[in-house]
Formats: structure tokens, sequence, C-alpha cells
């Protein structure tokens, strides 16, 4: 099969964590927690982690080549430290404005899967449920981010800031398409 791209799901996921250890607010660090626990499970064998395993398995990759990163671009890589780095200095209300990028996930995520199940036909079915989990709780993710912005970016500043880190990660989720481009030496047109 080549190589084959991989985002980090765990690095990435890493944001969550920084922002909750940065967070002073005991209700809002409640209310984060979920996050972790949709990612990590709260047991074995389940958890957004263990679905994105299984879509690997499901492309033909095993859990080893995922958990060692063996497919992972060196720009790929780059831009989820970044992130990571970025949840993990900024004032935890703007790195939770970064995640507002999940307002448009439902309906993405909606579209990924039907693409996924339309145009790579060679992927095993079961290995799609890191999509269908994402549909729904991007949803209450984007939400709960949209909330907690609009609660705690509650100065001008922290508001200017907020959509400054919003168009971050926009620049992050495009460098991780650009190297993933790159990468595999395919072209796209953009829209005129």
């Amino acid at each position: 099969m080549g190589r084959k791209p991989l985002l980090l799901s765990a690095e990435y996921s890493g944001q969550r964590r920084r922002i909750l250890s940065n967070c002073p607010i005991r209700e809002v660090r409640r209310g984060w927690m979920h996050r972790i626990a949709d990612h990590d499970g709260t047991r074995a064998g389940e958890g957004g982690i263990e679905a994105w395993l299984k879509l690997a398995e499901a492309c033909g990759m095993s859990p080893e080549e995922i958990l060692e990163e063996r497919h992972v671009l060196p720009g790929v890589r780059f831009a989820v430290d970044a992130y990571v780095n970025f949840a993990r200095t900024k004032p935890w209300p703007v790195a939770v404005a970064s995640s507002l990028t999940e307002l448009f996930a439902p309906d993405l995520m909606a579209n990924r899967l039907a693409a996924f199940e339309k145009y790579y036909t060679w992927v095993q079915p079961w290995g799609s449920d890191y999509f269908r989990r994402r549909v729904t709780q991007a949803r209450v993710d984007s939400e709960e981010g949209l909330d907690l912005t609009l609660a705690y970016c509650n100065t001008r500043t922290l508001q200017e800031e907020a959509v400054r880190a919003l168009s971050f990660k926009c620049d992050v989720l495009w460098s991780m398409l650009d190297a993933i481009q790159a990468g595999y030496g395919h072209t796209v047109q953009a829209p005129s």
C-alpha cells in the first residue's frame, strides 16, 4: 500500500489535557473532563484513540505502526506540536477558543463518512466508527467550546486573542493538509 498519512491523534488530543491543567476554575475543569474520557476511554478498548487504531487497522495498518508513529509526516508532526504548545502556553479561554473549528465538524464528519464509504471501498466498514463518533461528539464539544469562549473571553483583549486563536488553528489545519499533499504528491486545483 505504500506510505500512509496519519495524524497524531493522541498528541493532538494532548491540547485537551493542557487546557484542563491551565484552567483554575473547578466547574470548567469538571465539564472539560468528558473530552479526555471521550478520547482516552474510561477503560481499555474504548475511546477515540481505540477507534483511531481500529480505523488504521481497517486501512491495513497495524496498531504498532500507529503507536510508533511510523507514517507521520514531518510537516504534520510540526503542525501538531505547534498546536499542543499553543494550548500549553496560552490562557485557557484562548486555547478553548482555538477549538471552535469544531463548530463545523459535525457536518464535515458526516460528509467525510459518506465520502469515505463511497471512495474508500477497500477499507473495512467497521473502521469508520471514529468518524461516526465524532459527528455526535463534535457537536457537544463545539457547543461547549463556544459557551466557554463567550463566557470567559469577556474583555476586548481576550476576544481579540480568541479570534487570533481560531485563525491560528485554521493555519495549523491548513499546514497539515499542505504537508500531506506535499508528502504524497497529489495536486489539487484550488477553486476559482
